[in-house]
């Protein structure tokens, strides 16, 4: 990969672009909690808007990508992001910003997240070569690791130098400058596109690809118990700068430091999760690293003031270690086993079980938040992502080394052909 100009520039302006994101992930909460007193509702609000588009969006956005050139969806996904964080610092300087334009302004950045996450996993088969494909996805996710390491950093000391609402301007410029990193890249040098599905209605697109991914057992495994995960994960995460900021007394700065040296998980998790492939095979690579990062969330909710407050960051890194490099190892098989010109569909079905609970979850945890506390909620959801992260021993996974190592059969167009009956080996 190494002489790879695309993937270079597809890897260079995610990085910028996630840098700047973190940023915001930070700085959005920081902006309701400090300049708006906003309490467990209006934080719950605010990390549902960012998921609730995959709910409404995910399965229209599967079928236009594979029916659309997934780089040019990309880039007007970044020009439309841009737009969207851009208004919060526009609105602040001429003095009308509020907690609801802060919870619309996060909404857009969820709808144009929909569109560039299903084309990303579309687009990067065309980019590397096949034998490629995990020291890819390990590197595109260890440097969303450490941009996770550095943005919430970087966030936090942005919010104790300048105004709150200034600091979001370095997303603007990440999602600008994945912008044109895509617009630089040479389509020539890019795989051959996958087959165009038949111009027929988008509906029945949508209902192919929601068949697929629930008549395949892994499919099926993987975006049923990701929902279950993510919506644990989101549920805690709705609260935690919340937890940090009021029940452990954290400053702006330590907050993002903090969630900075958790993020260092996910950069461990990126770096091992080849080698334990290597040497565990992918089944049971995933295997123990989805056990890895689940149990230790409850430290989270353990935390104290002080001292104590440490917990967070132990807890996070092996949280992040184990979800991130599962998702390479996940990702990486995906991309294999599902054909190409099916990818933006099974994609964004298994985004819509995946994500779609999250939005629901940051209103739950903000609920909950109000009527049992904080740190009630933290750990109650810290206990659903742990016991969510032990289904791998009842799944179809559960025993063997390597999954299906071939792609399944290819559907044929408004059949209902059921894909081929692979099994761990």
């Amino acid at each position: 990969m190494r002489d790879n100009r695309n993937f270079r520039l597809l890897w260079a302006g995610e990085g910028i672009s996630v840098l700047g994101s973190m940023t915001t992930t930070v700085v959005f909460p920081l902006i309701a909690v400090t300049e708006f007193d906003a309490g467990p509702f209006w934080m719950g609000l605010l990390a549902g808007a960012i998921w609730l588009p995959w709910l409404v969006l995910g399965l229209f956005a599967g079928a236009w990508v594979d029916r659309s050139d997934p780089r040019r969806v990309m880039m007007a996904a970044d020009l439309a992001a841009a737009a969207a964080v851009g208004t919060v610092p526009l609105a602040w300087a001429i003095g009308m910003l509020t907690l609801p334009h802060l919870v619309l302004a996060a909404l857009g950045v969820g709808c144009t997240a929909v569109f560039f996450r299903t084309a990303y996993t579309a687009f990067l088969p065309r980019v590397v070569a096949d034998g490629d494909l995990e020291r890819a996805n390990a590197r595109l996710f260890g440097t969303e690791s450490a941009m996770q390491i550095g943005g919430p950093g970087v966030g936090g000391l942005l919010v104790q130098v300048l105004s709150a609402a200034y600091a979001v301007v370095l997303d603007v410029v990440g999602y600008l400058a994945s912008f044109l990193c895509l617009a630089r890249m040479r389509p020539e040098e890019l795989g051959p596109s996958p087959d165009q599905p038949p111009r027929r209605p988008m509906v029945a697109l949508v209902r192919e690809g929601v068949s697929i991914v629930a008549g395949d057992r892994f499919l099926r495994y993987f975006a049923l118990t990701g929902g279950a995960s993510n919506f644990a994960l989101t549920g805690y995460g709705a609260l935690l700068v919340l937890f940090l900021v009021r029940d452990l007394g954290l400053e702006p700065g330590s907050v993002g430091l903090v969630m900075a040296v958790g993020a260092v998980g996910g950069l461990l998790g990126a770096t091992v999760a080849t080698r334990t492939t290597a040497w565990l095979g992918n089944a049971g690579a995933l295997r123990w690293l989805q056990v890895l990062g689940g149990s230790p969330a409850i430290l989270i909710g353990l935390a104290r003031p002080g001292l104590g407050a440490a917990l967070v960051g132990v807890g996070s890194v092996l949280v992040g270690m184990g979800v991130v490099g599962a998702n390479v190892v996940r990702r990486s098989f995906q991309m294999r086993y599902v054909p190409a010109e099916l990818l933006g569909r099974t994609t964004a079905t298994s985004a819509v079980l995946n994500f779609g609970t999250m939005p629901l979850a940051g209103l739950v945890a903000g609920g909950l938040g109000t009527w049992i506390g904080v740190r009630e909620t933290i750990l109650l959801m810290a206990a659903m992502h742990a016991v969510c992260s032990l289904a791998v021993f009842v799944g179809p996974f559960r025993n063997g080394r390597e999954l299906p190592g071939q792609p399944m059969e290819r559907w044929t167009s408004g059949s209902t052909a059921t894909a081929r009956k692979s099994s761990v080996t």
